[in-house]
């Protein structure tokens, strides 16, 4: 994994994310995975950025999330590219669900936890503040309106 420096070539975001860091600098994020020892050297890279930093990804997929997730440095932004999207919060300790559709977006306040299902085909965009993201594994998963344990609940 390295930071690429001023790209003048096209990029996909679904493969090379691009971190969004401090004096206005968009870098691409080359060789990214989601792999331990990858997401460590990214942090690592971006360390400078704080809570500042910004990841901007693109994700395809289809079905209920397998994990719920917070950013305690800064708000998520998550836009639905293509297909049908919900965004379940856990606000206070009560579900708040958000059906997105294309073009369609919502913030996840700084420290939420939150859990994305595609319902069909979706394509998502999602502008994150990386430093200290926290995730925890969903079980039972289901799509909009099924009983999902809440990440205080999760394992």
């Amino acid at each position: 994994m390295r930071l690429g420096n001023h790209e003048t070539r096209t990029m996909d975001l679904r493969t090379t994310p691009v971190h969004l860091g401090r004096g206005s600098r968009a870098r691409p994020v080359e060789g990214f995975a989601w792999d331990p020892a990858v997401l460590g050297a990214y942090t690592a890279a971006v360390a400078a950025d704080g809570a500042e930093g910004r990841m901007v990804a693109v994700f395809d997929g289809e079905g209920p999330g397998d994990h719920w997730e917070s950013h305690p440095a800064g708000d998520e932004l998550v836009v639905c590219l293509s297909g049908s999207v919900t965004v379940t919060r856990v606000v206070d300790g009560v579900p708040d669900r958000v059906l997105l559709g294309p073009g369609e977006a919502t913030v996840n306040p700084a420290g939420v936890w939150h859990a994305v299902d595609m319902e069909g085909p979706a394509t998502v965009l999602s502008i994150t503040a990386t430093l200290g993201t926290e995730h925890r594994p969903r079980t039972g998963t289901g799509m909009a309106g099924a009983a999902t344990p809440t990440p205080e609940e999760a394992p």
